[in-house]
């Protein structure tokens, strides 16, 4: 076939794809008023013309939030403890046991977030409830903590919340908020809590117990309240962060590669687990909190006393 022969095909197949063209710029046309981002379409003589398609990436500030909260990299210090895990161990493997760290391990997670749920989860939801009630809530949490060590260890982290809150979220927390009468009052609530830590940080003698502490488990709840977070999912971020610090214990110590660590994160039963504590707790009051698991204040409170320790607490 010459190139006489040729060209009525390659004509007619031009007419063809030029048809399909009209067609699916005439598709293009019905949904252009839908979208707000922008792509571009080619046109039959090759100029190119910005157009909307249907997306909209208009994310809630909140979820935005949430994952701040939950990322590994807030600077909260909960990385510098074990919860206890590290004494736990040493305490199993001086006492002869015959289960592997890894089989602890999974015993003392689950002990941990179940004592985390019993003695810290009501205080949270309380404040998350009532933000006003905040420096009520710390000063009973404050009584009702008998391991010195955990106390250390929740007075760090909450006082660490609250400097990330007054450093990096207060600044742009009211911007998107659509109720502004619930973010003043857990944002003063915050604000009048750190003026009178600070006041009390150098007023008050050496030997004198401080009525304000700065505890996590309520400075957690007001400050989720302030940034829009559901109680839900203050509550599960609460007790997930948790368990990534003891995981991640677990990975320093060698009980664990990161891999496993991150396959228990993703776990079915992690999930169940933080669920179901959450649904025992739920309607718990603060009067009514204790630690479940006595042997854990134990194990906190006797890690100062391992003969060598590679964590805080």
């Amino acid at each position: 076939m010459n190139g006489h022969d040729e060209a009525p095909a390659l004509y007619a197949r031009v007419l063809e794809l030029e048809a399909e063209l009209q067609s699916t710029r005439a598709q293009l046309n019905s949904v252009k008023g839908s979208g707000s981002k922008v792509v571009t379409e080619l046109h039959s003589k090759g100029s190119v013309e910005a157009v909307p398609i249907p997306i909209s990436l208009s994310l809630d500030s909140s979820i935005h939030n949430l994952m701040l909260l939950s990322d590994s990299a807030l600077p909260l210090g909960s990385f510098a403890y074990s919860s206890g895990l590290e004494s736990f161990l040493a305490h199993h493997k001086a006492s002869g046991t015959r289960e592997t760290n890894l089989a602890l391990f999974h015993k003392f997670l689950k002990l941990s977030i179940q004592s985390m749920a019993y003695t810290n989860i009501p205080y949270a939801l309380a404040a998350f409830r009532d933000p006003m009630a905040l420096s009520g809530l710390d000063n009973d949490l404050d009584a009702s903590t008998p391991c010195n060590v955990a106390r250390r260890a929740s007075i760090a982290q909450g006082r660490a919340l609250l400097s990330v809150w007054e450093r990096a979220f207060f600044a742009t927390a009211r911007q998107g908020h659509k109720d502004h009468v619930i973010y003043e009052v857990a944002a003063t609530a915050l604000n009048v809590f750190s003026r009178d830590l600070k006041i009390l940080s150098i007023t008050t003698a050496p030997l004198e117990i401080p009525s304000i502490n700065g505890h996590f488990a309520p400075l957690w709840g007001t400050v989720c309240r302030a940034l829009r977070l559901s109680l839900e999912d203050a509550a599960y971020v609460f007790l997930l962060n948790h368990a990534k610090a003891v995981v991640s214990a677990a990975v320093r110590a060698s009980v664990m590669g990161p891999y496993m660590a991150q396959t228990v994160l993703a776990s079915r039963d992690l999930q169940e687990l933080i669920r179901e504590c959450l649904r025992k707790v739920w309607w718990l009051s603060t009067e009514e909190t204790g630690q479940v698991v006595p042997m854990l204040d134990l194990w906190i409170g006797r890690h100062e006393l391992l003969y060598s320790r590679i964590f805080n607490s």
